[in-house]
């Protein structure tokens, strides 16, 4: 059995959708009661490969919200992200992705520190972050989406916004390695982050977001968006291909204008119907074919019986493993999104 453990995307949401969790009693709380609300399993399904073999999987909702980390509820985040997983590995799940801000809390916060969780061991190995494979799905929605708009990625100037993160990083390593993409331009908060992660490649520039943009024919992100940030959408390239990676999306709608293609990066559509709940909650356009990929990594894992932390720890991801994860990802039959 898989395991997914996730969270919503706003505290708004949460209460608009917690009568169809079955928890309507949380429907009316505010934030303090979701900082101490336990996790809960919340749907049970069925995943069919497309080699026929079936398994079998759990959705934990962590109940940690966004918020828990705005309002600088720290302990609250960490304590969600580890309940979740203790109450995941109680289930005899064999390999739970940490979705969303569940596995950037963990990394963050040095969670792995943190091992007995009360009367509890955390057997780490049976979790991954999933990030192997958004990264793979991202590079692929690049390759494959690109050249339809009219951009030739050896011509190309791609820029990756949260280049020095878990997944921005492997991007990188893949758009240098694999693509022969013409320019990489770097962008993150860290500087010496930055000027690490250009050593490594021996390629790339690293740039500013102001600076970054309106050179760009491709741009990742794989960080949330700096509230505050404004883009003037006029000085940016016409056609320009923007892979949104985050979650919450960042530009779905304030990035709406002409000659600028927005995918929502990360997602991938499988070739058999889901019957689950949770995709619907979380506003899927097509919730029984679409998913987020590092959710997909847990089912891949499942399915090929690599009960192992496939994904784990910041800047770890190689392209062997990128290649591994996407083989197993097109054998049974998921794809990246590309609409």
């Amino acid at each position: 059995m898989f395991g997914l453990i996730g969270h919503l995307t706003s505290l708004e949401h949460a209460k608009s959708v917690a009568h169809k969790l079955g928890y309507p009693e949380y429907a009316e709380q505010g934030l303090d009661f979701w900082c101490s609300a336990p996790p809960q399993v919340v749907d049970h399904f069925k995943v069919v490969s497309a080699t026929g073999q079936t398994i079998e999987g759990k959705y934990v909702e962590s109940c940690f919200l966004p918020e828990m980390l705005a309002n600088r509820r720290i302990k609250a985040a960490t304590r969600k992200i580890l309940n979740a997983m203790a109450h995941a590995q109680k289930e005899g799940i064999n390999i739970t992705a940490l979705g969303g801000f569940s596995s950037i809390i963990f990394e963050n916060f040095k969670l792995e520190q943190i091992k007995r969780v009360r009367n509890l061991d955390l057997d780490f190995s049976k979790f991954t972050t999933g990030n192997t494979h958004t990264a793979y799905v991202i590079c692929k929605q690049v390759e494959d989406a690109a050249p339809g708009l009219g951009i030739d990625l050896t011509e190309a100037t791609v820029a990756v916004c949260g280049a020095t993160g878990d997944i921005g990083s492997a991007v990188c390593r893949w758009l240098t390695g694999r693509t022969g993409v013409k320019d990489l331009l770097l962008v993150a908060r860290n500087q010496e982050r930055l000027e690490n992660l250009q050593a490594e490649l021996k390629f790339g520039r690293v740039q500013t977001l102001d600076e970054a943009l309106p050179q760009a024919d491709v741009v990742v992100w794989v960080a949330s968006m700096p509230k505050g940030v404004e883009v003037n959408l006029e000085t940016l390239k016409q056609p320009c291909l923007m892979v949104d990676g985050g979650y919450p999306k960042n530009m779905d709608a304030t990035f709406s204008y002409p000659g600028i293609t927005v995918l929502k990066g990360g997602i991938v559509e499988h070739m058999l119907d889901i019957d689950w709940h949770i995709m619907n909650i979380v506003n899927m356009d097509v919730p029984g074919r679409q998913l987020f990929a590092c959710f997909a990594e847990s089912m891949l894992l499942e399915f090929e019986k690599l009960h192992t932390n496939f994904s784990w720890g910041r800047n770890q991801i190689t392209l062997e493993k990128m290649d591994l994860i996407g083989e197993a990802s097109r054998r049974h039959g998921f794809k990246p999104l590309l609409t």
